[in-house]
């Protein structure tokens, strides 16, 4: 028998750590290749670390509710010499009192969950992950509030802590600076406060919007009618939800002037390879954004199964990775919270969020009949990155995505 790592796997671009929600096995059971061991949650969603081979377990290292960075040894696994040369090992025994020894071998093998070569041992020794400082410069009202001192972000980075953690703090400092006994006086009055430890999801979003209003953002708006699409969906089997007519109209408009979705890096526009767009699911605790793929390819019928099974995993957390990464723009429904009229932030790889409010019945003026006859209208929002787009061009985007709205057979 041999005796492996189970690691904290890579679960996502840019996931660098996850947290054990629970763990699924006990010491001495025997599993089978593939076997859910450990329930982790991300930033963005739940998901399961398996098996690479059936074996049995031995000490699990993890404990719930800990956090562990991506290659921490979760627990040992005892496999057969015939399934650990399969993962790629070689014939040597494993000795679990070599885990001091020093990593010089080669031969690696990776799947999904594993990264393991000749060398890998139990070890106590875990990875860690570093809080970054950066972000918004702090917002208290004074110009020189923004410089942090090294020996503050020594504090801050212990703490995991970043700059727009600071934004309610007074600084005392020359132009208002924010010194290091601001920051001790302001953690002091903190222990004063009723606190409860914020989600993984909460962070995560926190940390994304953080870094989306580093850009000049803006919205515009317009009200639109709905009448057409009403009665188109009443038709319509499946039918689709006012979000997803949202999203193909949408993505019918950007396929026409993709630099309208596109990014300034330098002083080029970087136009999208495809216009995968996502949309807005609530969940507990924060906001998920799982991405239809080349929505301007395919219609709107095709899209209603692949939109429905999407929307029950983000609220179940079981997001696949390949819908996880944003697309060039996101649509969000805040109509069914009973909203008018927002602005919404676009998230820190996109430049455009389009919002659709509630919808409500008012008068319109019919020039046919003369007369104002009763209308469902909503309204319309668009929030971009000033730098790419001015208000005209945002303007006219939008005015497309209403047109597109009030003709449904096109979609």
């Amino acid at each position: 028998m041999r005796t492996i790592p189970i690691l904290m796997p890579q679960l996502g671009e840019s996931i660098a750590e996850a947290t054990i929600l629970r763990i699924l096995v006990k010491p001495g059971q025997a599993v089978e290749a593939g076997s859910d061991l450990f329930e982790v949650e991300t930033n963005k969603a739940a998901m399961a670390v398996t098996a690479p081979c059936a074996g049995t377990i031995g000490h699990i290292v993890a404990t719930t509710q800990t956090s562990y960075a991506v290659g921490s040894t979760l627990a040992a696994f005892e496999v057969t010499e015939e399934n650990a040369q399969s993962l790629g090992l070689g014939a040597e025994a494993q000795k679990p009192e070599a885990s001091a020894a020093p990593r010089t071998g080669n031969a690696q093998v990776e799947n999904l969950h594993f990264k393991i070569d000749d060398n890998d041992v139990i070890s106590t020794r875990q990875p860690t992950v570093e809080p970054v400082v950066g972000g918004l410069p702090v917002p208290a009202g004074a110009t020189g509030a923004s410089y942090i001192s090294p020996r503050m972000r020594a504090r801050m980075l212990e703490l995991g802590l970043n700059a727009s953690d600071l934004a309610g703090v007074p600084g005392t400092g020359a132009g208002g600076r924010v010194t290091v006994e601001d920051f001790e006086a302001f953690l002091r009055a903190l222990e004063q406060h009723r606190m409860t430890p914020a989600s993984p999801m909460r962070i995560a979003v926190a940390d994304s919007m953080r870094r989306s209003w580093t850009r000049p953002l803006a919205t515009v708006g317009s009200p639109v009618m709905l009448d057409a699409l009403l009665a188109h969906r009443k038709k319509a089997d499946p039918k689709p939800g006012p979000a997803l007519y949202a999203i193909r109209a949408l993505a019918l408009a950007l396929a026409e002037n993709t630099a309208f979705a596109g990014r300034l890096v330098g002083n080029r526009i970087v136009h999208p390879l495809a216009i995968d767009i996502g949309f807005a699911v609530e969940v507990d605790d924060g906001v998920m954004v799982p991405t239809l793929r080349e929505v301007e390819k395919t219609p709107l019928v095709k899209l209603v199964p692949t939109y429905n099974k999407l929307v029950e995993q983000a609220r179940a957390r079981r997001l696949p990775n390949d819908v996880n990464r944003p697309g060039i723009a996101t649509v969000t429904n805040f109509g069914t919270f009973g909203i008018v009229w927002a602005t919404p932030i676009p998230l820190p790889e996109q430049n455009l969020v389009l919002g659709l409010g509630a919808g409500s019945k008012v008068p319109h003026w019919s020039d046919e009949v003369k007369q104002f006859i009763p209308v469902t209208e909503a309204e319309l929002t668009l929030s971009f990155d000033h730098r790419v787009l001015d208000g005209g061009g945002a303007g006219r985007l939008l005015k497309r995505v209403a047109e597109l709205l009030q003709k449904p057979e096109l979609l």
